[in-house]
Parts: structure tokens; C-alpha cells; sequence
């Protein structure tokens, strides 16, 4: 168990002062961007989405892909006061409406198509710049801002996840949350200023983002990348000398498929797992694939950051773990009483310590929900966050994976809620029901399945397909799409959604 500390943070844009300044701390494409440019380039943003968004606390939004703008806004939006609300690039135009409307953002950042794709859904109070036109204010020598004096606890972030029923919630993050959160990942990486970090996951993402803050505390640098294929993984390894990556279980399997020239796979001395488990075959592909690596398989949420990882040296012979508590974490196993379990027996995982989140954006009663008092057993007490995951902890204190208590999808690395899925069909006005759930798929750890009642039945499969598809990011859209003239329903009159899936699963058998 975790002893407690009073970790010490600060303001979270203090990150670009950690290296030296004539040391290489982000790069992008072929440039390199120093040390003393991050923070002379977060200090110039600052100002300018000052002048945008107004006094303190306001949120800013950005809607963009990997650019030096993208990298600058965490840093530069806390120096300014301001709240940031990225938006995953992926997300289609109804997504990204409601993250603007449900933040209450002053400011949206993105390219002309992106805005495009809000139409007439862009809330009335939310300006809206292109991305170059920020990108000046970052190369314009003008009006700066000096390192903010914040508060540890002002909020810094707002990263919006999916919930297992409704839209897309808000967690707000705090400068310490971050902070600590960079911290704890650097040092149990052990991550040196020599080590250069591939970010290839979205920005969004909380993991994704901690690709740019753990390497920034330790001084590293970090290439961001925008990929399509694993070959572009593979180059950009070679070219940027990297040596750390991380990534989720679909991008490993085709990682490992890929072809990786020796000398390009010896680069690499880290492999960081989270968003899904690893099966064991794949940590044999992987070792195989990339032998100079330790491989970090990590559990996290959003609500906590992170919560787990596992020593490489046990990955080995222990290669289903989720492993013991990151640093500034404290993770109990608990009944539905409170009460710690024993050794071998399920319970709740339950994340106490200074990384919990601050709640859900303007949301009491889910914030309720999850953010509930710490078990009596917590070192740290105050606020804890229940996970809704059943794990078990062996006699080593090592932690499994047993199975969710909400109906969440986790596919390709992202966890998607099917009540989202089922509303945009439903909103297509070509089905009346509808009901989403995964299955075990081995590339993407889940593969969706969408079963529908419809007007027409099948003969509207390909506008309701097209549809989706507009109205929904790829990592959304079902794998299969079937149509039925009735839905089972349970004694309350709703949906059986256990008896549907069922159903689905024992005809694909049959």
C-alpha cells in the first residue's frame, strides 16, 4: 500500500522551463524547437488567447492535428489563466458541437474545414480563429506572458471522455493533477533528457498528452506525428532517433506486422501499454519485434490519469497484470461495502491520492456517482474515484483485470459509449431502436455491433451506414449493422440489451 505524501507541483506551464534551454524539446517535422522557443512560444500565445478569450478560467477549445500550435496550447492556455478543452481530431462536427456548448468555450482554434463542419452548430458565445492565424501570434514577437503563479488546485484542463450512457462528460484537471501526473510517469519510465519520445496518440487523449508533459519534465523531446500506416511509425522512429513509444493494443498488432530494418528497431528502449490489456502473444511479438525494449504494460482512467503500471522485469511471467500503484497513487481493491477484499477476490478498483480529478464539468450528479469518499482503509482519504472495474490482487500485491461493471466498448484504444452510437442512428430518422455493444475482436480489442429496428428494414442499410459515418469518428462506426422487425424487451418495457447481445453472439456460433 501506498505510504502518503504532500507532493509538491507547480503551475503546470512551468514544464517548459524543465530542460536546458538550448536543449531540443519538441520536433516537428524537421524543425526543432528549443527549450527557450517553447517557452518564449508559450509566453506569446499566451498573451494573444488572452486578449481572445478574456479574464481567468474561461475555456479555450482546439480542434487540430499535431501541430506546433496543438503542443503549445496546454502550457500557453494555463500561463494565460484559461481552461483548455482539446477536441480529438477524429471527432466528427455533432461531437465537437456539444464539447463546445457543454465547456461553454470562449475560443475555438481549428482549420477552415473543421469549423465548416460545425455549420449553423457553433455556439453563439464561441469564437472562432484559424489555426494560422495563432500560429502568427506564436512568430509575431509581440505581447508576452511570464511563468503564471497559479494555484495548484485551479483547473487547468477539461478532457472530455465517454461515459457509459450519454454524450461525452468533461473531467477537469487541476495543475497538480497534471503536473503530478507528468511526474509520476517520467520517473517510473526513468525518462532522461537524452531520450526522444514518439507521440502518436491523440492530443486529447489523456495519455495522448502526457506524451508531451512526461517527456517535457524530464527534459526530453518529444516528435509529435500524425500517422496512417505503421510504415509512417517506422520512419519516423528512424528519423527522430526514438527512443520511447506508447501506444494502444490495436496500433501494436500492427506495429509487429510491420517490417522494422534492425538497426531502427534497436532504438527503442521503452514500449508503454494503456487504453486496453496486452495478451501475452502480443508481449511475445512485441519482444521479438523490438529486443532492446522494456515493455511497460499501464492501467489508467481519466478520471485519475493513471493508476498502474507494471515493472518490466515481472512482464515476463506475469504478462496478464496490470501491476501495483503509479506513483502519487493509491489503489484499493474493494467491496461493495468498503472493505478491502482478500488476496484472489474481485472487487472494485478504487483510486485514492493526489491525481484524482476535480469531478465532471458542471455535472453534480455524475460527479456523485464516481467521485465518492475514499474507503476507510485509504492512506490519503478525501476524495477517491470507483472505478466500476472489477480487478483481484494476488499475494505478490500484483493486480488482474476481471471485467467492467458499465456497458463501455473499448475499441482500437478508445472507449466508446453505446448509448452515443445508438442515438446517432436513431437521429438518422431510418431506425427507431437501436442497441450497440462489443465483441472480442483481436485486432481491435472490441469490434462494434450495431442492432437495429427500422422503417424500410435493410433496404436503408446504406443511407443509415452513410450517415453514420458523417455523423460519427471511424473508430465509432460498427463493424456490422443487422436489422430486426422486433427487439426483446425486459419486464420494465426497456431494451434487454444482455439478452440482444446474446442473441447475436449465439447465432454467429451457431
Amino acid at each position: 500500500m501506498t505510504t502518503p505524501e504532500n507532493p509538491v507541483s507547480q503551475p503546470i506551464d512551468h514544464l517548459a522551463r524543465r530542460g536546458a534551454p538550448d536543449a531540443a524539446a519538441l520536433l516537428i517535422g524537421e524543425r526543432v524547437v528549443t527549450y527557450a522557443e517553447l517557452d518564449a512560444g508559450v509566453g506569446l500565445l499566451a498573451a494573444w488567447l488572452r486578449e481572445q478569450a478574456g479574464g481567468p478560467g474561461e475555456r479555450v477549445a482546439s480542434w487540430s492535428a499535431k501541430t506546433r500550435l496543438a503542443c503549445l496550447m496546454p502550457l500557453a492556455a494555463a500561463r494565460a489563466g484559461l481552461i483548455h478543452v482539446p477536441i480529438n481530431p477524429l471527432l466528427k462536427g455533432p461531437q465537437a458541437q456539444h464539447i463546445l456548448a457543454d465547456s461553454g468555450a470562449k475560443l475555438l482554434l481549428a482549420n477552415a474545414a473543421r469549423a465548416e463542419s460545425l455549420g449553423d452548430g457553433r455556439p453563439a458565445g464561441c469564437a472562432l480563429h484559424d489555426l494560422n492565424i495563432a500560429e502568427e501570434a506564436v512568430d509575431s514577437g509581440g505581447k508576452t506572458l511570464p511563468p503564471s503563479k497559479a494555484d495548484p488546485d485551479d483547473l487547468a484542463a477539461i478532457l472530455y471522455t465517454s461515459g457509459s450512457t450519454g454524450r461525452p462528460k468533461g473531467v477537469m484537471l487541476s495543475h497538480a493533477n497534471l503536473w503530478l501526473g507528468a511526474e509520476s510517469v517520467a520517473t517510473y519510465l526513468k525518462l532522461m533528457p537524452v531520450d526522444r519520445v514518439l507521440g502518436v496518440l491523440p492530443l486529447s487523449f489523456d495519455y495522448g498528452q502526457n506524451q508531451l508533459l512526461s517527456s517535457w519534465y524530464a527534459g526530453a523531446a518529444v516528435a509529435p506525428l500524425d500517422y496512417l500506416t505503421a510504415r509512417d511509425v517506422v520512419k519516423a522512429v528512424a528519423r527522430h532517433d526514438i527512443t520511447t513509444l506508447a501506444g494502444v493494443p490495436p496500433l501494436w498488432v500492427q506495429l509487429v506486422e510491420a517490417d522494422w530494418p534492425a538497426d531502427t528497431a534497436a532504438l527503442l528502449k521503452r514500449l508503454t501499454n494503456s487504453g486496453g490489456a496486452l495478451t501475452p502473444s502480443l508481449i511475445e511479438a512485441m519482444r521479438r519485434t523490438f529486443p532492446a525494449a522494456d515493455i511497460y504494460p499501464m492501467y489508467g482512467l481519466t478520471e485519475a490519469f493513471r493508476s498502474t503500471w507494471l515493472d518490466p522485469k515481472f512482464v515476463a511471467d506475469h504478462p496478464t497484470s496490470m501491476g501495483r500503484a503509479i506513483p502519487h497513487a493509491e489503489i484499493l481493491v474493494c467491496r461493495g461495502d468498503g472493505t478491502i477484499t482478500a488476496d484472489e477476490e474481485p472487487g472494485e478498483l478504487v483510486h485514492c491520492g493526489p491525481l484524482v480529478a476535480k469531478g465532471y464539468w458542471r455535472d453534480a450528479a455524475r460527479t456523485a456517482e464516481r467521485f465518492r469518499p475514499a474507503p476507510p482503509a485509504s492512506l490519503y482519504g478525501g476524495t477517491a474515484v470507483w472505478s466500476g472495474d472489477r480487478v483481484r490482487r494476488d499475494a505478490n500485491g500484483l493486480l488482474y483485470f476481471v471485467g467492467r461493471d458499465d456497458a463501455m466498448i473499448k475499441t482500437a484504444g478508445n472507449r466508446v459509449s453505446p448509448t452515443e452510437i445508438e442515438e446517432a442512428a436513431v437521429a438518422s430518422g431510418l431506425v427507431y431502436e437501436a442497441v450497440a455493444f462489443g465483441v472480442p475482436d483481436a485486432r481491435l480489442g472490441a469490434a462494434i455491433i450495431l442492432i437495429v429496428r427500422g422503417t424500410h428494414g435493410p433496404a436503408d442499410e446504406e443511407g443509415l451506414a452513410a450517415w453514420l459515418r458523417r455523423n460519427l469518428p471511424n473508430f465509432m462506426q460498427p463493424q456490422v449493422i443487422e436489422w430486426r422487425d422486433a427487439l426483446p424487451r425486459n419486464p420494465n418495457g426497456k431494451l434487454d440489451r444482455v439478452a440482444i447481445a446474446a442473441d447475436w453472439t449465439r447465432v454467429m456460433a451457431a
